[in-house]
């Protein structure tokens, strides 16, 4: 090997030096989070466009916890028929490049990086495609970092899918403001000069407007299927629903002429889940009245790089209500799947 290949020999250093096992949290079968559990397995090797990270954190978000159980049974086609096709769960993950594959380009042991994977965060080591990973700020800690990617990725797309009518003087209504897809979307709408009106739950209220809600509304008070007298018809440009139950044409009635509501997730079926709101949306749209857009977010590191500048600089702040070990990681699967989460769920090592 020559020194015109300085990438190939730290590559080859460092996997010299890595153990032939790992702890990992696998799952053979669709479940609850008793299916999955801690083991041994093997080191993963980097193949092709692939870099091999060490995990220093990995934060857990509702995707994960929709796989973990194979529901709706429609992911199970993208994920695995009978058992996940990935056997550990994590994609939100932050860590050291510690060696490449094949045709890996820009990235070198020793990187930190942070990216949206596929899974096999709750592991020591995992694979990224090397295309989904981004560098960490040197600023920002690993398990800050980790809790960017997919929750606030989400929460960026929502908003450029409402485009300027959720923007400097709009008022934005955040359906589900205290989760890890709302406690981002509050504060980039703000960024974006909004005003935005937010509701929660009454004991995050005071978070939220902390992370810019001009209002905050208490969900068990103000009942969006009911038209409450806090919510008047048309007194939005923007609706981002985050908690999917609401009916859509009640949404809609909220909406200013010219406006739009925007879907960031959705109840439904145990077969199909959101996507059949997702049609009924489709075809509402079609008639007079605000557009109601679905969202299908994907893995974008150019936002993810721009959201970990706006860590860096102070002006976006990731909100984490836990950290549970690597050692407990099958706990902090439970909590998310307890649907009570208030910002990010984080494992670190």
């Amino acid at each position: 090997m020559t020194a015109e290949h300085p990438n190939e020999q730290r590559t080859d250093a460092a996997a010299a030096a890595l153990p032939a096992t790992m702890t990992a949290w696998v799952q053979r079968r669709y479940g609850d989070a008793s299916s999955v559990h801690r083991a041994q397995v093997p080191v993963p090797t980097p193949g092709p466009g692939e870099a091999l990270l060490r995990v220093h954190a990995t934060a857990l978000h509702a995707g994960d916890v929709h796989i973990m159980h194979g529901e709706p049974l429609l992911v199970r086609a993208f994920f695995g028929l009978r058992r996940p096709r990935r056997a550990t769960r994590g994609m939100d993950v932050a860590g050291t490049v510690v060696a490449v594959g094949a045709g890996v380009r820009g990235l070198a042991p020793g990187d930190e990086v942070v990216g949206e994977l596929p899974g096999g965060g709750l592991a020591e080591y995992t694979v990224a495609p090397a295309a989904r990973v981004v560098r960490r700020p040197e600023v920002v800690a690993a398990g800050v970092a980790a809790a960017v990617p997919v929750s606030a990725g989400t929460a960026w797309q929502a908003l450029d899918l409402a485009g300027p009518a959720a923007g400097p003087d709009k008022r934005v209504l955040i359906i589900g403001a205290s989760g890890g897809v709302g406690t981002y979307t509050v504060q980039l709408a703000a960024l974006r000069g909004a005003e935005v009106w937010a509701i929660c739950g009454a004991r995050n209220e005071r978070l939220v407007a902390d992370l810019g809600a001009a209002r905050t509304l208490d969900y068990a008070r103000v009942d969006v299927a009911t038209q409450s007298r806090e919510l008047p018809p048309a007194s939005f440009d923007t609706v981002i629903d985050i908690v999917g139950t609401a009916p859509l044409r009640t949404l809609r009635r909220l909406v200013a002429p010219g406006g739009s509501v925007v879907l960031v997730s959705g109840e439904g079926g145990r077969v199909l889940g959101p996507v059949g709101r997702m049609l009924r949306a489709g075809v509402l749209s079609l008639t007079p009245g605000p557009r109601i857009r679905p969202l299908a977010a994907t893995p974008k590191t150019e936002i993810t790089a721009e959201l970990l500048r706006l860590v860096a600089s102070g002006a976006l702040r990731p909100v984490i209500e836990r950290t549970f070990p690597l050692a407990d990681a099958g706990a902090a699967l439970a909590h998310v799947d307890a649907r009570h989460t208030v910002g990010k769920v984080v494992v670190l090592p």
